[in-house]
């Protein structure tokens, strides 16, 4: 006979079942309103990261759902501790990312009386969240809980919010733990293997794009060595770039924002797209342009681990039912029997690929390509490269490499603040790893206090924030809408070094190009969290682009559209 289960609070039980369902970290801000769950944490073998805002803490939850493939755990408390968090359970909807946040709540007698930061779960998350519930007897904490952890990481990932009732909590019950349960993978039959094959024999120009979450290292890399095998040439999805290793010979770059006009070309003049992890969206398809919405379009080839909503945009001619690490684990040892047709026009998109990226050098005081040149070349093969969103990503995702084993965590929904919560987050996970954030000097500061988490947890992450004093994404787009019409984007910054070194973070301006590589050495050996700030030239908004410079083209094309109109007075005239 089994003896009976412990008594238990709700807290521990809760903690508990996290545990048995694999769980080491959880991030969070406090709140009175889960303190039994707090304190059952206190004896578990679950490290509680304590940051200092909820949008932080659930951005490194997104992080480490995004690094691991397991759900992310994060603790806030009601009102507006929970929607704080709101903007991480957006980027993880957007980005599939599996994410469990945990929300204290008011006592269960106070509910629908306006009490104090009380909410609406559903109300305020449900177009966000994959399930939004909310738990109001302590002996089915396991199975809600269990059930939170099936749906954030089973089908297409994403957020799940659970309600904690502050009472329940302090409910004393006795109640079995549940086991975790796998997510299934789906599988590609040997029909569908078959008609892969035959729509690749009939095909001149395919091309392969990557995207999606779900992927393990396996998967990964059968993928590779079967697009290899084949000699197909792999884009990848916005920010998503981290899905084949950057030294493949198939590997052609990625459609996102900041795309090369060659791969562009590619995928519009493509007849047989193979989409694995993701369905052709508006960011890799340039606003649904470059692929027919009315048919006329390429053949197409998805792999996704659900099915296609209704009214699919794209209707594939061979939809797979399947997760990457099925979907590679069929394709691997599918090999073609010669040298397929477009192996010769794989190698020049390869070249050409390997022409973008080659760093750009501007005649500026800091030449970031040369910056960026040498930060690729010092940083080793496994580095986790993390940013949030503005035109400081570019040199990011253009001109670092991420060869075999390395990670990019950056959010698909173009969330500024992400990119400091997300390297304290892989910075935890993986201590024995560079880690280094790009940050411009907007994004920085939307979480750049999560610094000191860093500091408190002992993480080491590099960050290097380049320094415009502006929002670069908007004042190139005002620049080329508004020319000289400079409004609402102009910064007033701090000193970015000195905030570092306030946390206890090492700190270094760097103001000249020669200045970086030395300024790096000291920042990847001091052994702590690190920020270098660098001080871009005045009027430097993107590679090759200044504000000096979109105003000439302006004044060009506004002094070409008037010879024109005049031309066209003088011919009327006559």
């Amino acid at each position: 006979m089994n003896p009976p289960h412990p008594v238990r609070t709700g807290g521990q039980v809760l903690i508990d079942q996290l545990v048995a369902l694999g769980v080491d970290t959880a991030y969070g801000v406090p709140g009175e309103s889960y303190l039994a769950a707090l304190d059952a944490l206190h004896d578990a073998p679950v490290r509680m990261v304590v940051c200092r805002h909820e949008g932080g803490a659930a951005y490194m939850a997104e992080a480490h759902g995004k690094l691991t493939g397991r759900p992310g755990v994060c603790f806030t408390t009601r009102g507006p501790g929970a929607t704080n968090a709101l903007v991480a359970l957006h980027t993880a909807h957007q980005d599939a990312t599996p994410l469990v946040l945990f929300i204290g709540l008011v006592p269960r007698g106070h509910t629908d009386r306006h009490s104090f930061q009380e909410l609406d779960l559903r109300a305020t998350f449900g177009a966000s969240a994959k399930l939004v519930e909310t738990i109001d007897d302590a002996t089915r904490i396991p199975e809600y809980v269990a059930r939170a952890f099936a749906v954030a990481e089973g089908g297409r990932p994403g957020p799940v919010v659970v309600g904690l009732p502050e009472d329940m909590l302090t409910d004393v019950v006795r109640v079995p733990d549940l086991q975790p349960a796998a997510p299934a993978e789906g599988a590609v039959s040997e029909a569908e293997l078959t008609l892969l094959d035959e729509l690749l024999s009939t095909a001149e120009r395919p091309l392969v794009l990557l995207g999606g979450s779900r992927w393990t290292d396996a998967a990964r890399a059968d993928v590779r060595a079967w697009a290899e095998a084949w000699r197909l040439p792999v884009a990848t999805d916005f920010r998503c770039q981290d899905l084949i290793g950057h030294d493949s010979p198939s590997y052609v770059g990625a459609l996102g924002y900041g795309r090369a006009d060659h791969l562009a070309e590619r995928l519009r003049t493509a007849d047989l797209v193979i989409a694995l992890g993701a369905a052709p969206g508006d960011v890799p398809t340039d606003a649904f342009t470059l692929l027919p919405t009315t048919g006329g379009g390429p053949r197409l080839v998805t792999a996704l681990p659900e099915p296609l909503p209704p009214g699919v945009l794209y209707a594939p001619d061979l939809p797979l039912l399947a997760a990457p690490a099925a979907v590679g684990r069929a394709l691997r040892g599918h090999r073609p029997d010669s040298t397929p047709p477009w192996a010769v026009r794989t190698k020049e998109d390869r070249d050409a690929h390997l022409a973008f990226r080659a760093p750009l050098h501007d005649a500026d005081p800091l030449d970031l390509g040369a910056v960026f040149a040498t930060l690729d070349a010092r940083l080793p093969s496994d580095r986790v490269v993390t940013f949030g969103a503005g035109n400081h990503a570019i040199w990011a995702q253009r001109f670092l490499a991420l060869d075999e084993g390395a990670r990019q965590l950056a959010p698909r929904n173009g969330s500024m603040g992400y990119g400091v919560p997300a390297a304290v987050a892989a910075a935890l996970a993986h201590p024995d790893r560079t880690v280094v954030s790009v940050a411009g000097d907007g994004c920085f500061l939307m979480n750049g206090q999560e610094l000191a988490t860093a500091v408190a947890e002992g993480a080491a992450p590099l960050v290097l924030v380049l320094d415009n004093s502006q929002y670069g994404t908007i004042r190139q787009h005002q620049e080329q809408t508004y020319p000289g019409r400079v409004s609402g984007t102009a910064l007033g910054n701090p000193d970015f070094a000195a905030y570092a070194r306030a946390f206890g973070a090492h700190g270094e301006t760097v103001t000249a190009t020669e200045e970086f590589g030395p300024a790096l050495e000291r920042a990847l050996a001091c052994g702590r969290a690190a920020l270098i700030e660098l001080k871009v030239t005045e009027g430097r908004l993107a590679p090759g682009v200044t504000v000096a410079g979109l105003r000439r083209e302006h004044t060009h094309v506004t002094v070409a559209g008037l010879r024109q109109e005049h031309t066209h007075k003088e011919t009327a005239d006559v």
